[in-house]
């Protein structure tokens, strides 16, 4: 069953990490310890739904969640 996540814009980890203000290497850390989803394209490379990206920044910045560097 497709949900509207699965249409969402996908984000490559530099364009998640500029949002965020941290390196791209950061970024991976999050999504490897399940802070933030990622999916895996065909090549390997990771990239971020849009709409998770947008959650995880409300998070943020309503001291929810803080993700560590």
């Amino acid at each position: 069953m497709a949900g509207a996540t699965d249409q969402s814009p996908l984000m490559t980890p530099a364009e998640v990490a500029a949002l965020f203000r941290v390196d791209p290497k950061t970024v991976a850390r999050w999504a490897n310890s399940g802070k933030i989803t990622s999916i895996r394209t065909l090549g390997g490379h990771r990239r971020f739904r849009r709409v998770d990206v947008e959650n995880a920044l409300k998070a943020v910045e309503t001291g929810e969640d803080v993700p560590e560097s």
